[in-house]
C-alpha cells in the first residue's frame, strides 16, 4: 500500500493541474466576453441610462440562469448544494450586493470623473483582493505573483495612459471608481467561497436577482431613460445580458472554483485589453503604440502571475496532494 501512495499523489496532482487549466481557459474566456461589453452598453446609450443598462444586463439574464439551474436540479434535486443556513443565505446575497456595488458605482463614477479614469481605478480590483487574501485569510504570494500582479496593474495604466486625467475635479469620481474596485474584489472572493458550497448556475442565478433588485431603484431614482425606445436597443441589451452576464460572468464562477481568487483577478485585467482591441476593430479607434506595449504587459503581467500561483486543492484531496 505505501508503495501505490506515491502514484496516487501524482494521479492527482495531475488530474488537479489539468482541472486548473481548463478553469484558466474559461477564465479567460469569460474576461473576454466581459471585455464585449462596452461595445452593447455604447450602442444603446443613446436610448437608456448607464445605470439602466446595467439593470436590464442582470435583470435579462435571470430567465436563462433560472432555467439552467431547473435542468440542473431536476435529475437529483436532493443531491444538489441548496442553502440551508442563514449563513448560506448571508452569503448568497453578500454576492449580489457587491456586485451591485460594482456597477453603480462604476455608473455614478463615469458621471463625476472621465471613462478612462473611472474604467483604470475600477481595474484596481486585484489590489484589494491581494490585500484582503493576506490580511483576513493569511494568504501567502511568491515573488513571481507580486511581479506579475505589479506587471498587470501597470500595464493597464499604460493601456489608457493617453486618455487618463489627473485633477482636483474628478477627485469624487475618481473615488467612485475606486469604490467599485472595492466591490468588485469583494464579489469576486465572495464567489470564490461560494463556489466551495454551490454550482455555479446556483450562484450566478442568487446574484442577478439580488443585483437586479438593488440596481433598479438606484436607475429610477437617477432619473435616467429605463426602456429602450427601439428594438435594436433591446437586441443590444439582450445580448449585454447574455455575452457578458450569462456567458462571461458563469466563465468566472465556474472558474473560482479552482483557481484562487487573488490570481483570478489579475487575469480578469485582460478585459480593457479586449475592449481596447474590439473599439480599434469595430469602431476603428485609434490604437497606438503606448495602447500595444501595455496590452503586451498586461499579457505578460498574467502569464507571470500564474506561474506564481497554485490551483485550489481538488475536493477530498488530501495536503500532501
Amino acid at each position: 500500500m505505501s508503495e501505490m501512495q506515491p502514484n496516487l499523489t501524482v494521479s492527482s496532482a495531475l488530474v488537479q493541474s489539468g482541472v486548473a487549466r481548463h478553469a484558466f481557459v474559461a477564465l479567460v474566456a469569460g474576461a473576454l466576453a466581459i471585455g464585449l461589453s462596452p461595445i452593447f452598453v455604447r450602442a444603446v446609450l443613446a436610448e437608456v441610462g448607464p445605470t439602466a443598462i446595467a439593470f436590464w444586463r442582470t435583470a435579462l439574464a435571470v430567465p436563462l440562469l433560472w432555467l439552467w439551474l431547473m435542468i440542473e436540479s431536476a435529475p437529483a434535486p436532493s443531491s444538489n448544494g441548496r442553502p440551508t443556513s442563514w449563513r448560506d443565505y448571508a452569503t448568497l446575497l453578500l454576492a449580489g450586493v457587491c456586485f451591485a456595488g460594482d456597477l453603480v458605482l462604476w455608473h455614478l463614477s463615469i458621471r463625476h470623473t472621465t471613462i478612462a479614469n473611472s474604467t483604470l481605478l475600477a481595474n484596481f480590483a486585484p489590489i484589494f483582493v491581494a490585500l484582503a487574501s493576506f490580511l483576513l485569510f493569511g494568504e501567502k504570494f511568491s515573488r513571481t505573483f507580486v511581479g506579475g500582479l505589479v506587471l498587470a496593474v501597470g500595464g493597464a495604466a499604460l493601456l489608457m495612459a493617453d486618455s487618463v486625467s489627473v485633477s482636483t475635479d474628478h477627485l469624487f469620481g475618481d473615488a467612485l471608481g475606486l469604490g467599485a474596485a472595492l466591490f468588485y474584489g469583494s464579489y469576486i472572493m465572495t464567489i470564490g467561497r461560494l463556489r466551495a458550497r454551490f454550482t455555479t448556475a446556483r450562484i450566478m442565478t442568487w446574484t442577478a436577482i439580488c443585483t437586479s433588485v438593488l440596481v433598479l431603484p438606484a436607475a429610477y431614482l437617477s432619473g435616467e431613460s429605463i426602456i429602450p425606445a427601439t428594438l435594436f436597443g433591446w437586441s443590444m441589451l439582450l445580448g449585454l445580458a447574455v455575452v457578458t452576464q450569462f456567458g462571461g460572468q458563469s466563465l468566472i464562477a465556474y472558474a473560482l472554483a479552482h483557481l484562487p481568487a487573488s490570481f483570478s483577478s489579475v487575469s480578469l485585467l485582460i478585459q480593457p485589453v479586449a475592449a481596447a482591441v474590439l473599439a480599434w476593430a469595430v469602431f476603428a479607434e485609434p490604437l497606438g503604440p503606448v495602447q500595444i506595449v501595455g496590452g503586451t504587459v498586461v499579457l505578460a503581467g498574467i502569464m507571470l502571475a500564474r506561474r506564481g500561483s497554485r490551483a485550489k486543492p481538488a475536493a477530498g484531496s488530501t495536503g500532501a496532494a
